[in-house]
């Protein structure tokens, strides 16, 4: 197994263990079914092995790793129709997050919204998919936020976690990312105008373009 990250400084965390765990999983050095080594990864880690086993423990409550006792954790592999039925469901919860947080949302946090895609922008352009797509992730998230409905808020979060893996392959093509972004873009300019039902037609259109991006990769 190729593994590629650096050494982590601050081995008492466990939540930057999470995070190191968490992206070999989805830029695929840790493949979907297959069985996670914990002595390779603590060794090339640099940790120990409690806050690897936290680690795993959070990356369990994502939905991304399957614990089994006395067999060690796996990959979680999602089938096809897993990885459809949940596009469908996000779909219709961020179409309705789009909508109610151009009602509800303030000046200041719309502002803050439009930063993160422009940051995400920038990433485009330098073609840097991964810090691309983690600002991707935080900006579904913080509109979720925006919302102010803790209801929408809890599903979204559960289901974008089981989907990491899937929404980071649905940009390998570049002809993929490129679509993907014009659909941001023009989240980008439906939310300035406080335009919700443009914003949810939009995001709802976005997630169903990613079964159509993703569909064969599975």
């Amino acid at each position: 197994m190729k593994i590629g990250p650096a050494p982590i400084a601050k081995q008492t965390l466990h939540d930057q263990v999470a995070s190191q765990v968490r992206d070999l999983i989805i830029e695929g050095y840790l493949e979907p079914g297959s069985r996670i080594d914990e002595t390779e990864l603590v060794e090339k880690l640099g940790v120990s092995r409690t806050p690897f086993r936290e680690a795993l423990r959070t990356l369990a409550a994502e939905g991304l790793v399957v614990i089994r006792p006395s067999k060690g954790s796996v990959v979680r592999k999602l089938s096809a129709d897993d990885v459809r039925s949940m596009l469908e469901v996000l779909a219709e919860i961020e179409r309705l997050g789009g909508v109610l947080a151009c009602e509800r949302a303030s000046a200041a946090e719309v502002s803050e919204l439009l930063d993160i895609h422009n940051r995400m922008m920038k990433h485009y352009e330098e073609r840097d998919r991964l810090p691309y797509y983690k600002l991707n992730q935080l900006f579904h998230t913080r509109l979720a936020e925006l919302s102010q409905n803790p209801t929408l808020v809890e599903v979204q979060s559960n289901i974008q976690a089981r989907l990491k893996r899937i929404r980071f392959i649905g940009n390998q093509k570049p002809t993929d990312w490129d679509d993907a972004v014009a659909d941001h873009r023009e989240m980008a300019t439906a939310l300035e105008l406080r335009d919700g039902k443009r914003l949810g037609d939009i995001m709802a259109l976005h997630l169903k373009r990613t079964w159509d991006r993703v569909r064969d990769s599975i």
